[in-house]
């Protein structure tokens, strides 16, 4: 059976610039997404976003507003992103799951080999 994931991610903007983060693990290792991750069961997207960016970047994040959804089939299984803008409250964004990380600046986002499901977030951001 095709699995359905649903996923949460978060666009963190500063000075006109987003933060970028790259897998370190899986068949998608080396490609380049906004951070976040799976909603657990009876969690809201923005409790589970709230988590995901204490558990992979020790930072707290406040969830400002939703910004878009992305259906995307992958070979393996269908993914569901909520996507939404968020801000810093407090933290580094240090990496503790990923390989590397970057801010790009908004105007020049395709510095980097972003995964399929994220590009749809990217056109949106550039016409924002």
């Amino acid at each position: 059976m095709y699995k359905s994931i649903k996923v949460v991610a978060a666009i963190i903007i500063e000075d006109g610039s987003f933060f970028a983060t790259q897998r370190g693990y899986g068949a998608w290792k080396d490609w380049w997404e906004f951070p976040g991750g799976k909603v657990e069961a009876g969690e809201t997207a923005e409790e589970a976003l709230v988590r995901e960016i204490k558990e992979e970047l020790d930072t707290l994040v406040s969830v400002d507003e939703f910004f878009m959804t992305v259906e995307y089939d992958y070979p393996e299984f269908h993914i569901s992103m909520d996507c939404f803008i968020c801000s810093v409250i407090s933290g580094e964004l240090t990496l503790l799951e990923h390989e590397s990380a970057r801010w790009l600046p908004l105007s020049d986002p395709w510095q980097v080999r972003w995964l399929p499901s994220d590009i749809e977030v990217i056109k949106k951001l550039k016409l924002r």
